[in-house]
């Protein structure tokens, strides 16, 4: 076996360092991808910090990626070497009852790159069941931008569209706008919604307004319980009509319900780790306005053409959200900026060549 360079972590919150460690090796039923790109996600800090139980030190990070297959296990029929690809960052079995119901995202026996194992933070990256997870990649799709597909732009697809059901006209509210609130707002905007958009960076917020928002609010002008909610209930002639916690914070989820009309759609997509706390949701207001919370929690494969048809077409346009590129040297630092607000939101896009 060879040697390869990743960024690995041997306890947590243990500042991560780039060391040579052993390449990954192909499962029977899986892939070996050479990582073109790979994207720097809040979900990687929150595992680097301890929050999610299926991370083990020593560890490499990463999860949302897009590169070449390398190798294949025996057991693959569908795939080869050469072939361009990305991958959901929730990689299914195929066959228990919800990948056979055609919901992989919520599989019970699910693995994830840069959280049950290593991940992309790598020149090389594993995946499970390469057959049942792999994504093929259009020629005209370059890899920057196709690593943002694996997780951030995905999630917030399915978030806004499957389970928010956006329509046309409606007011959609979007609280954090980094990788995949800023993916929201260009979603939302691409179906015909009008988005307020919510941060409080202002860089966060003027590429907010890029991607299309008709109002963007800095919650740290807003000070005072429930200030964000009115604010948003106010602009939008009695509440937003789908409203989404794309940070995961106690107080964004709480605003995200707060900020909503009668019988107005929550979405759930930023990770909410009880060490950081559970939200109080206001159950009261939950049932007297009949409002609906649900949750979002990546996207299956299978479900990609009907994405990468409106990315090819430029309805949708991923790249545009990148907003640094570094290499594997310089992701420590770039993490460990993570414990606070991003200065700019946006995509960090990492190449390991």
């Amino acid at each position: 076996m060879g040697r390869m360079r990743a960024v690995i972590f041997d306890d947590f919150g243990a500042r991560p360092e780039l060391r040579d460690v052993p390449d990954p090796a192909p499962t029977p039923g899986g892939a070996v991808i050479r990582v073109e790109a790979t994207g720097l996600c809040r979900s990687d800090w929150h595992g680097w910090q301890g929050h999610d139980p299926d991370v083990r030190p020593p560890h490499v990070p990463g999860h949302e990626f897009a590169g070449v297959v390398t190798a294949v296990g025996a057991g693959v029929r569908g795939w080869r070497p050469g072939d361009r690809v990305t991958a959901p960052f929730v990689c299914a079995c195929g066959q228990c009852p919800a990948c056979l119901a055609g919901d992989q995202q919520v599989c019970e026996r699910q693995t994830q790159p840069g959280f049950t194992h290593w991940g992309s933070f790598a020149e090389y990256v594993g995946v499970e069941n390469a057959d049942v997870n792999l994504i093929r990649l259009p020629d005209e799709l370059d890899f920057p931008a196709a690593a943002a597909l694996g997780c951030r732009f995905a999630t917030a697809f399915r978030a806004v569209v499957t389970q928010g059901r956006v329509a046309a006209g409606e007011w959609v509210a979007v609280h954090g706008c980094g990788g995949v609130g800023l993916s929201a707002v260009m979603i939302a905007v691409a179906c015909g919604a009008r988005v307020v958009a919510v941060d409080v960076s202002p860089g966060a917020l003027e590429l907010a307004r890029r991607c299309g928002a008709a109002l963007c609010l800095d919650a740290t002008a807003l000070t005072g319980p429930g200030a964000v909610a009115a604010a948003i209930r106010e602009a939008t002639g009695g509440g937003a009509h789908l409203s989404l916690d794309a940070l995961g914070s106690p107080a964004t989820c709480v605003a995200s319900v707060e900020s909503l009309r009668r019988r107005g759609r929550h979405v759930q997509v930023g990770l909410l780790p009880p060490a950081q706390g559970r939200p109080a949701i206001p159950m009261e207001r939950v049932i007297a306005h009949e409002l609906e919370l649900r949750g979002s929690h990546g996207m299956a494969a299978h479900a990609y053409p009907e994405l990468l048809r409106l990315v090819t077409a430029g309805v949708l346009r991923p790249a545009e959200l990148v907003t640094r590129t570094i290499d594997l040297a310089e992701v420590p630092d770039a993490m460990a900026a993570m414990a606070g607000p991003a200065a700019a939101g946006g995509m960090c896009l990492i190449r390991p060549a």
